[in-house]
């Protein structure tokens, strides 16, 4: 595909991640913020699909380029799936992730490992230059660990134990984490979509 796509987000951290997933494609990736676009959006869906889509939607408002959005959030089994779809929110819109971390830490105090089990979700909304939507959903299984490890990543990654790495997500380098990570799978699904929508738009 040709052309560029605006991620509506201002994240950093994320903006590199999918930077370096979307590579192969030959396409550049910049944040909304790149591209000039500074709007307040209120994600106010109640599936990680929906807010994705309210954000993909607001920003494809000011834009002619594809425009991608991600929602993604923290499953903790043991606490009903809390953070959940508020999972960036968690504790207050503010609030550092080490006090957050610290927070679920200590609300599993006793809970054995096989109790400890939780996932990354992410859904990734596309709309396209003609208005057509596209979504994708993937997830990343593993356990709350007992203590933040890891330097790399962001957010909840340095309590989210990987089994089959014996690692955090904050332990994992970046080529480890976007093979397994719940955003590189869904963006994987993305590129698939993107590619059966120009093969439709070329016939």
């Amino acid at each position: 595909m040709k052309g560029r796509i605006v991620f509506a987000t201002g994240n950093a951290g994320k903006v590199k991640e999918i930077q370096m997933i979307m590579a192969d494609t030959g396409m550049e990736v910049i944040s909304m913020k790149e591209a000039g676009i500074t709007i307040d959006i209120e994600e106010d869906g109640t599936t990680y699909e929906e807010n994705a889509m309210i954000k993909a939607r607001a920003v494809a408002a000011c834009t002619n380029d594809i425009v991608m959005a991600d929602d993604s959030g923290l499953e903790i089994d043991y606490l009903n799936k809390e953070p959940g779809i508020y999972s960036a929110r968690y504790l207050g819109e503010d609030t550092p992730y080490s006090v957050k971390n610290a927070n679920l830490i200590e609300r599993l105090t006793g809970v054995p490992d096989e109790q400890r089990t939780a996932r990354f979700v992410c859904a990734i909304a596309a709309v396209m230059p003609d208005g057509t939507e596209l979504t994708t959903r993937a997830t990343i299984e593993g356990r709350i660990d007992y203590e933040e490890k890891g330097s790399h990543g962001f957010g909840y990654d340095p309590i989210f134990y990987v089994p089959q790495f014996d690692k955090t997500t904050a332990e994992l380098t970046e080529e480890e984490k976007n093979q397994v990570s719940h955003r590189g799978k869904a963006l994987q699904l993305m590129k698939e979509e993107m590619a059966r929508y120009e093969s439709i738009n070329r016939q």
